[in-house]
């Protein structure tokens, strides 16, 4: 088997440029396009992974403010953080204060 040399004129390297040319700015266009579609993925789920930290606290606030809200209800609960927190008195009582 002989093989032949292939000559390729000058139009039809300058078509061949033209193409790889072409399909090197698609195929750059589509890379930079995905590495930024893969930096918007690792941003929003970071925000997401926020997000869930932010609810567990929140939710553990929501707890602690409803039960002060329970507490709250009970008038000697509140007749005793009064007293204690703004230095209210009963009638007769006497109040000393101890700094810490």
């Amino acid at each position: 088997m002989v093989k032949k040399k292939i000559r390729y004129t000058r139009k039809t390297k300058g078509r061949m440029i033209v193409i790889f040319l072409l399909f090197g700015a698609v195929i750059s266009t589509l890379g930079y396009s995905l590495i930024e579609n893969l930096k918007q993925i690792k941003e929003i789920n970071d925000e997401k992974e926020y997000l869930k930290e932010r609810i567990a606290f929140l939710e553990e606030e929501e707890k602690v403010l409803e039960a002060d809200i329970q507490k709250l209800s009970d008038p000697s609960y509140v007749a005793r953080y009064a007293r204690e927190k703004y230095l209210y008195s009963k009638d007769g009582e006497l109040i000393i204060r101890i700094e810490d």
